[in-house]
């Protein structure tokens, strides 16, 4: 198994370990787990080191240079716009506001900077970790000081399987230190143990709506519009009735369709073609727009994995569409 080793700021984990003990205290809803976005101020050389599931740490910056911290690599590196990354994490990019997640990256980047047309580099993670002062691990003895962002260890090495060892306790606990480790683990504990392995990290909202919006080209499905702040990514089955954030279960549509097709004014047939009700006109005396999309067929991914659920498709033609 492979663990990165990757400099962070220590506002941005203080921030973060500040919102993750809050939302502990408040009794964040379990169901949805907590993702963060691993930023960089330019889109970049995309990030490869870790397969989903293996472990990231954060490495304070000097003077401190100790690592504070870690969770579990969701997905491939993605450029995003600054805009869609705030809207899918929000202050989980480790930033109080819209703003302040603007300056940082006009900071680093120097230069104007812009919601839609600057891309930065995301690593997406599940389930973060934020170690108490005092239970901070020393990096590696080989860490050199002129490593700007990230370096890679192998549990297969003597260096990689300490450094596991050391921390495969702390990434277990919500944020507390292992002497008081609840029963609310981020992880389950018989993942933690044993031949080190990567664990099932849990996908949560944020991350579905960059996946779908990536996987749809930035384009909605029904129409084939691309502009960017009107699309959403849409859950075919939502999560209050059992559905998961999961790519089968999602598909990319402007914001009204969503809403119609949430409503049951809307759905899309197992065969993938567009339908409409015959309430938009009865309720609204309206509705023509989408009536002339009837029977049209939507545009999904060639990866057929990536392609909407065809039983899913037919449980909301079923059980939300109004006929």
């Amino acid at each position: 198994m492979k663990i990165a080793v990757a400099n962070t700021d220590y506002n941005w984990y203080s921030f973060l370990r500040d919102r993750s003990i809050a939302r502990e205290v408040e009794g964040a809803d379990s169901r949805e787990p907590e993702e963060i976005n691993f930023w960089r101020p330019s889109s970049g050389q995309a990030f490869r080191m870790l397969k989903p599931g293996e472990p990231f740490l954060f490495k304070l910056k000097a003077p401190r240079n100790m690592i504070a911290g870690g969770g579990f690599y969701l997905d491939h590196h993605k450029q995003l716009p600054l805009k869609l990354a705030w809207d899918a994490f929000g202050q989980a990019n480790g930033a109080k506001s819209l703003d302040t997640l603007r300056s940082l990256i006009a900071k680093y980047r120097g230069g104007d900077v812009t919601d839609y047309g600057t891309q930065i580099g995301c690593i997406l993670l599940s389930q973060p970790v934020f170690f108490a002062p005092e239970d901070w691990v020393p990096v590696p003895p080989d860490w050199k000081p002129n490593i700007v962002s990230y370096k890679g260890y192998d549990t297969d090495t003597t260096l990689g399987r300490s450094l596991w060892d050391r921390v495969k306790l702390l990434l277990s606990a919500p944020f507390s230190r292992p002497d008081r480790l609840s029963e609310k683990t981020s992880i389950p504990i018989e993942e933690m143990f044993g031949d080190p392995r990567p664990v099932r990290p849990r996908r949560g909202q944020g991350s579905f709506r960059t996946l779908v919006t990536e996987t749809y080209e930035y384009r909605c499905a029904v129409t084939a519009g691309k502009i960017l702040p009107v699309l959403e990514a849409a859950h075919i089955r939502p999560v209050t009735s059992e559905g998961l954030h999961d790519i089968a279960n999602g598909i990319l549509l402007r914001s009204d369709i969503h809403t119609l097709f949430d409503r049951g004014f809307v759905t899309i047939t197992p065969d993938l073609k567009f339908r409409t009700s015959s309430r938009l006109l009865d309720e609204f005396n309206n509705g023509e727009e989408y009536r002339r999309l009837e029977g049209q067929k939507v545009w999904t991914p060639s990866n057929q994995i990536e392609r909407p659920d065809r039983e899913l498709l037919a449980w909301h033609g079923d059980s939300v569409f109004i006929r």
